[in-house]
Order: structure tokens, then C-alpha cells, then sequence
């Protein structure tokens, strides 16, 4: 388990500032103590995260009901799309992957759904033939349009209890968390 030396080592440093002369095996000992009175408020709050990583999956199904065959993630690469469109004049598959963080054979297979469905087309690259892009159609305009722009329109006027500074801590400290999280498996055997 990893701790933060920094606050572990300010509550040695007042232990020993507080106890004075006492001995090598009673400063011994009560370091173990708060070294293990931090990991467990570390194990309380990781489980705490965990909970609200729950919730946030749970408001995600409060989202307006799509239309049959269409996924949240059809709603999201489109979004991306837009995102990305205001950057460069372009978008590829591996554009949307490394925005999105995902696997690029995933990105592909959604974006392959979504061109079945009449969402998106693909083109080639003029200057490289082997290079394709992806634009959004009317169709998947219309639909990007009434779920995703329009709906969030509305819900921003019910946010006024959360401050933009919330939002964007709450944004940094879960894309942090899911970075540790798939960077560091831990093995509880």
C-alpha cells in the first residue's frame, strides 16, 4: 500500500517533537501505530470513492431514454466528434480513442455500429488514401442535437448548487483515480 510521505512523516516529526526523550522502541512502535491508523483511513476512503464511482454510474442511467439500438456512447463519440472538430478540420478513430482513453479496436467497432445505423460516414484522406475519417451525418446531427446539446442545455439551469470549481475537481480527481487504477492493479493474495 502506498501512503503519502509526506503527511506520514509531519505526524512522526510532532510524535517526536511532543515526546521528547522517549525510546528508540516506544518512537518505534507508536510509528507503526500511525502508520497504520493512516492506511486505514486511506482503505476507508478509497472504499468511499469506489461508492461514488457507483453513483456516478447510476446518474448516467438517469439520462434520457434513447432510441431503440442507439447506446450513451453513440450520444459521447459524437459529442467527441464535435470536440474535436473545433481543434482540427479532421477526425480518425484513433483521434476519438486517445480522447476518450479507450482501445482503439473498441472506438472502431462502435464507429462501425454507428455508420450501419446512418450516424456517421466515413471518407477517405485526399492526400493519403489509406488514411480515413469520420464526419457525423444529418441523421446522427439530429440525434446529437436532441440528446446531447438540448438536454444538457436544460439540465445546466439545475447545477447552480455546484460551482464550476467542484466540477472541475470532481472531473480531475476521477480521471486521476481511473489513471490509478488501471495503471496499478494491486494483488490482494
Amino acid at each position: 500500500m502506498v501512503i503519502n510521505k509526506g503527511n506520514y512523516q509531519m505526524k512522526v516529526n510532532l510524535y517526536h517533537y511532543l515526546q521528547g526523550k522517549s525510546s528508540f522502541y516506544e518512537r518505534f512502535f507508536q510509528q507503526i501505530k500511525i502508520r497504520r491508523e493512516y492506511q486505514s483511513m486511506n482503505a476507508d476512503k478509497i472504499k468511499r470513492m469506489l461508492d461514488a464511482c457507483y453513483l456516478a454510474k447510476r446518474i448516467r442511467e438517469l439520462l434520457p431514454e434513447l432510441p431503440e439500438g442507439v447506446t450513451p456512447a453513440y450520444i459521447q463519440y459524437m459529442d467527441v466528434i464535435h470536440i474535436i472538430k473545433r481543434r482540427q478540420e479532421d477526425v480518425k478513430v484513433s483521434d476519438i480513442s486517445g480522447y476518450l482513453n479507450l482501445p482503439r479496436p473498441g472506438v472502431t467497432r462502435t464507429v462501425k455500429e454507428m455508420e450501419a445505423k446512418g450516424y456517421l460516414s466515413k471518407y477517405a484522406s485526399t492526400e493519403d488514401g489509406r488514411i480515413t475519417y469520420i464526419r457525423i451525418t444529418e441523421k446522427g446531427e439530429l440525434l446529437s442535437e436532441k440528446y446531447d446539446q438540448n438536454y444538457y442545455s436544460r439540465l445546466s439551469e439545475y447545477m447552480g448548487d455546484i460551482s464550476e470549481k467542484e466540477a472541475d475537481c470532481m472531473i480531475h480527481t476521477i480521471e486521476k483515480f481511473y489513471k490509478v487504477m488501471s495503471e496499478r492493479r494491486v494483488n490482494i493474495e
